[in-house]
């Protein structure tokens, strides 16, 4: 057990002064290490709450970078930050806030290949991701390792939060026994978000990895808590542990788990920003196809997009599309568009190719020539 130095003394002496926390309470959060997966939304105010709070060790985990769009909600990164890597730009904030503590950051994707080698030695793990193969990955390596796992989620203008894995409690699977299916899962990338929204659910997480932490009040371990902004309202559902729930022993492929095409069984071709700029530069002619939504592509296109319908309309376009040229689609990653993609193909289109990155890294590259 380390124990508190003056200067940190003074630092908390609010939560010294607390029956509930004091000294001994206080050396518990300092002797804690907490890994949060993602710096994001949820992760931002978490982040600067846990390293205000103390919590000894934070590890962070996010492989992107700070963008403009990322700034309406993400408050643990700044104009100044735009196109740093995100684990660093928290990791700074964070120091700032609190030179006490120690921050790890691991600035790569949180895959099957080396989530149990990152997550070994955390008491906890946060879940501020915002897809589902990585929060059933998430759900595992917390199982896998015996620690709890602190989950929030959001998108629009409600959320959800609770702990899984905790005393016996339920998990993930409990909840999402089945992924959905892939084109039934929109993100704040499609469907937006209000930009307070995951600095509440966000809260309630730091609240719950704090309680876990001193093992303090009733933590949401079996129950799902859901908040609608626009009715100011929370309300609560029962969670339980399934009777036959499958124990989790190793970690599989979440792509594959979560219904997301092998890349090696697509039709369609894949092609970065570079080589799309350069075929395009050599006279490549496609036939462009913008499937994100309406409001997103008023706010920013490609010149010479031919077409634009959302990913999951875009079967009442297929008359409109021409099969005699190649077609180029892009999203705002290349997520959406290589779901569009594969229906293209499915509906016999050929020489389909998906945009590599999306409008997002065609304008990163397109800054860079200037």
């Amino acid at each position: 057990m380390t124990h508190l130095s003056d200067t940190e003394q003074n630092r908390y002496a609010r939560h010294l002064i607390l029956d509930e926390v004091g000294i001994e309470g206080q050396e518990k959060i300092k002797n804690a290490s907490i890994l949060c997966v993602g710096s994001g939304g949820l992760g931002a105010p978490l982040l600067m709450y846990l390293a205000a709070a103390g919590v000894g060790k934070i590890g962070i985990v996010d492989f992107d970078r700070v963008e403009i769009s990322n700034l309406q909600r993400q408050i643990i990164h700044g104009d100044s930050n735009l196109g740093q890597e995100k684990v660093e730009s928290a990791a700074a904030r964070m120091a700032d806030i609190n030179p006490h503590i120690s921050i790890q950051t691991y600035n790569v994707a949180f895959t099957s290949d080396n989530a149990l080698e990152i997550a070994q030695g955390y008491d906890l793990i946060v879940d501020g991701t915002d897809n589902f193969p990585t929060r059933y990955l998430i759900n595992d390596v917390s199982e896998i390792l015996g620690i709890p796992n602190i989950y929030g989620s959001v998108y629009k203008f409600e959320g959800q939060a609770s702990v899984f894995n905790y005393q016996g409690g339920p998990t993930y699977r409990d909840l999402y026994p089945d992924p959905p299916p892939p084109e039934m899962v929109p993100n704040c990338a499609e469907g937006g978000v209000l930009g307070v929204l995951p600095g509440l659910i966000g809260m309630i997480q730091a609240t719950e990895t704090l309680k876990v932490i001193l093992g303090l009040g009733e933590t949401l371990s079996g129950r799902l808590l859901l908040y609608d902004a626009k009715k100011m309202s929370f309300r609560e559902l029962k969670l339980v542990r399934a009777e036959n729930a499958k124990i989790i022993s190793k970690l599989v492929d979440y792509q594959r788990l979560c219904g997301i095409l092998p890349r090696d069984k697509e039709d369609f071709e894949r092609l970065n920003v570079v080589e799309v700029n350069e075929k395009i530069n050599a006279s490549w002619s496609p036939f462009v196809i913008d499937v994100r939504t309406r409001e997103e592509a008023a706010l920013l296109s490609l010149s010479f997009t031919d077409l634009q319908q959302s990913h999951e309309e875009i079967e009442t376009v297929f008359s409109q599309i021409p099969k005699d040229v190649d077609i180029l689609v892009y999203c705002r990653s290349g997520v959406r568009s290589a779901m569009a993609c594969s229906k293209l193909t499915e509906s016999g289109f050929k020489n389909v190719v998906n945009l590599e990155g999306g409008i997002q890294a065609w304008m990163v590259l397109k800054k860079k020539d200037e």
